[in-house]
């Protein structure tokens, strides 16, 4: 009996470290992580526009493929105040080296002209107390103000396009 009210008091206080750690907006800080040179970067603009980071395990780089798609046709969120980029999560896939992730994410971005950072120690989901990233898309957007307003992490629902939508309108 002892040994089960420890284990249901200890899934209590993950729930509720999980509950808080996605309570938004909270104000977060610019992270060093690195470039695609392996040189070390602070996250472009921060303070200076808003952002919209998609922070993506590339295990799972085609999680909301069609969602990114529409983005890059439909212009619903891009803006003069509002600059996109991504963020390779390299620790939570172990069975794919850095240096080669780097290399094929820089051969990319030369074609298509994006910005890609890479975080190889999770920093940035501890940074910003994201909590578990591992096989997932995620979506966030920080106001030039320094607070996260919007995270999705997953497969996303027609429910959480709508939010993202609802929530970038003012902060284009």
């Amino acid at each position: 009996m002892k040994m089960k009210g420890m284990v249901m008091l200890a899934a209590a206080v993950l729930t509720l470290s999980t509950v808080s750690a996605q309570q938004l907006p909270r104000k977060v800080q610019n992270v060093e992580i690195l470039d695609l040179n392996g040189k070390p970067a602070k996250l472009p603009h921060f303070g200076e526009k808003n952002l919209m980071i998609f922070y993506v395990d590339p295990d799972r780089h085609k999680q909301n493929e069609d969602f990114t798609y529409e983005l890059e046709r439909n212009h619903r969120a891009s803006g003069d105040n509002l600059y996109g980029f991504g963020i390779m999560n390299l620790m939570d896939a172990p069975m794919i080296p850095n240096g080669m992730a780097r290399s094929m994410a820089r051969k990319r971005t030369e074609k298509n002209g994006a910005t890609v950072l890479a975080d190889e120690g999770r920093i940035l989901s501890k940074a910003w107390g994201l909590g578990d990233c591992n096989n997932q898309f995620v979506l966030l957007i920080v106001s030039k103000e320094g607070e996260l307003v919007f995270m999705r992490k997953g497969v996303l629902s027609e429910a959480d396009k709508e939010a993202f939508y609802q929530t970038i309108e003012k902060y284009r």
